[in-house]
């Protein structure tokens, strides 16, 4: 890629142990609802070099174990995947316990994600997600189940702080989690009220690496650079970053941070539009052959395309033409009436993505009365579809 500019000095850091999975650099792509499938996760691999972790998009425990048919294509996994990692949703702690009993016994995955942090209302409504560390028995129980059903596969948890300021509940869920034999966290440093406004509580991080010393916490949130990337492990002392938000539009990031953190300082490319446009017409295309219908793989690439064209000079009536095409020779049509010699615009680095804050956090009835009392959690809580 072109464009090249010289970053601050790297470091070298640590590999990350996953169970049996050496994870190095110690970067991770965050599971993100209708983003991380399988040719995403492809576009973010080959700019890595095959470094790194990279996991799908969350998978509801009942959906899977019912064999729901998009689930089932969710789980799918490119040959050249390894290690094979599924991030898992669920309330109830026997479909959990089934959903990973399932994985582990078809091989469907060699690592098994927990998510403890989504803050979407349709998922704490249920008391799933970043609501659900609040009942800490309740917890445990998914975690045990979990680690037991999982034989030799790694079981790990992602999180966030807790529902609002009002209650945090990080610091107690890192224990429990060391208690029941979790390989590793990610905190994301935020509460689910905040979403993704405001600024990402790296200070939060820092405390809980102090708290579970026993196993490795990855930093999230805030991350739009590999200088970032750099600066979180280096201000929190965590052991790794898992990185969401600041890779859409961007899976080239990845090729960044692996130099970053193999303490490698030659240039860092910054790709023109042309450039862009070639990774916006194959991640289309990588789309396609994996729905198994490239008019739909282009319709789901449409909500990429703002990401990827962020800071270059597109008039928005070409924006808005670019986001409704139905096929590959329209998008890459399209794409060729720009002017493709622009080069990276310094406007293009930053946050992306959803950033809404301070929302209320959708919770089910009485929720907050007693944190350890999971009276009227049960199956029905489960979610019957992935990807949300």
């Amino acid at each position: 890629m072109s464009t090249p500019t010289t970053p601050a000095p790297g470091i070298t850091a640590a590999p990350l142990q996953i169970g049996p999975h050496t994870v190095a650099p110690p970067v991770v792509l965050a599971p993100m609802a209708g983003i991380t499938n399988a040719p995403f996760r492809t576009l973010c691999r080959e700019f890595s070099g095959g470094k790194g972790l990279f996991v799908s998009e969350m998978i509801t425990t009942r959906a899977l174990v019912e064999r729901n048919e998009k689930t089932m294509q969710l789980i799918h996994f490119d040959a050249t995947e390894k290690p094979r990692s599924i991030q898992l949703y669920g309330v109830d702690p026997a479909t959990v316990g089934k959903a990973v009993r399932m994985i582990a016994e078809e091989d469907l995955a060699d690592h098994i994600d927990l998510n403890f942090g989504c803050p979407v209302p349709k998922v704490t409504r249920k008391g799933g997600g970043s609501a659900l560390p609040y009942k800490r028995n309740l917890l445990r129980a998914i975690l045990r189940e979990a680690v037991s059903g999982a034989g030799d596969l790694p079981v790990t948890m992602k999180m966030r702080k807790g529902i609002d300021d009002d209650h945090l509940t990080y610091l107690d869920a890192g224990r429990i989690a060391v208690e029941e034999g979790v390989t590793s966290i990610a905190l994301h440093g935020r509460t689910a009220s905040q979403h993704y406004g405001g600024t990402a509580d790296w200070d939060a991080i820092a405390r809980l690496k102090e708290h579970v010393p026993e196993i490795p916490v990855l930093g999230n949130g805030d991350i739009w650079s590999a200088e970032d990337a750099l600066r979180m492990v280096r201000e929190t002392g965590c052991d790794g970053v898992v990185v969401g938000r600041g890779c859409l539009g961007r899976p080239w990031l990845f090729a960044d941070l692996v130099a970053a953190f193999e303490g490698r300082t030659e240039a860092i490319a910054r790709p023109s539009l042309r450039e862009v446009a070639d990774v916006m017409v194959r991640h289309a295309t990588l789309l396609g052959e994996w729905i198994g219908d490239e008019a739909r793989g282009v319709i789901d690439f449409r909500k990429h395309v703002a990401w990827y064209l962020k800071g270059f000079a597109v008039g928005s009536e070409m924006r808005k033409r670019l986001a409704i095409t139905s096929s590959l020779q329209e998008l890459r049509a399209g794409l060729d009436e720009l002017d493709l010699d622009q080069p990276w615009p310094a406007g293009a680095d930053g946050p992306r993505g959803r950033t809404s804050g301070n929302n209320r956090v959708v919770l089910p009835d009485g929720w907050l009365k007693d944190p350890y009392d999971c009276a009227g959690v049960g199956e029905d809580a489960e979610l019957d579809t992935s990807g949300g």
